[in-house]
């Protein structure tokens, strides 16, 4: 089955690679990571319209930096919360519980398990977690219209539908970006 299939081990070569990096060449992926990640959540606020297309692609640098080195994934992770301070003040409140959050969970699930399913899973947890923590506890309105802030089983059920779609989809987009710059790693 599909999702039971075994990912390659080629993020697990990576990883052995990146390990071997120095670590100013590793602080230097991971700011340069950082910026790409700040910038894209920054695009929600700064460009109306387009801009809230864009900000979902923030998870991606957090994912890649993630799926390198965990530790690596963390630094990139809070560096990116602090560049949001400067550019954008208001994702200070969206990226640390869903795209930043995502990127941390899926990248940590591609060196712990082997499976898409796991991953997927993974993924999809912390971002449900995200999510509800936003809807329910600091009462955000991170899904505008579709979902009130009190709690329902129609709408948490939802939030894990999507949670687990939109995961799946960052392990297949994770997948494809890795293949292409894995070949960058060698140099």
């Amino acid at each position: 089955m599909y999702f039971l299939k075994s990912i390659s081990d080629e993020v697990h070569l990576s990883q052995k690679i990146f390990s071997n990096y120095k670590k100013v060449r590793k602080l230097l992926i991971v700011s340069i990571f950082a910026c790409i990640a700040a910038i894209l959540q920054a695009a929600g606020g700064l460009l109306p319209g387009i801009g809230y297309f864009i900000s979902p692609l923030a998870t991606a640098p957090i994912l890649l930096c993630s799926m390198f080195s965990i530790r690596f994934g963390v630094k990139t992770y809070f560096l990116t919360i602090m560049l949001l301070f400067i550019l954008q003040p208001t994702e200070l409140i969206i990226f640390p519980f869903t795209t930043g959050l995502l990127g941390l969970g899926i990248g940590a699930a591609f060196s712990i398990f082997r499976k898409r399913i796991s991953m997927t899973a993974s993924g999809a947890i912390v971002l449900m977690l995200g999510i509800m923590i936003l809807l329910y506890i600091f009462r955000f309105p991170v899904l505008s219209p579709v979902a009130s802030d009190s709690f329902s089983l129609l709408t948490t059920g939802g939030i894990a539908l999507f949670a687990f779609l939109y995961s799946w989809l960052w392990v297949e987009v994770a997948l494809i970006i890795f293949k292409r710059i894995k070949i960058m790693m060698v140099v």
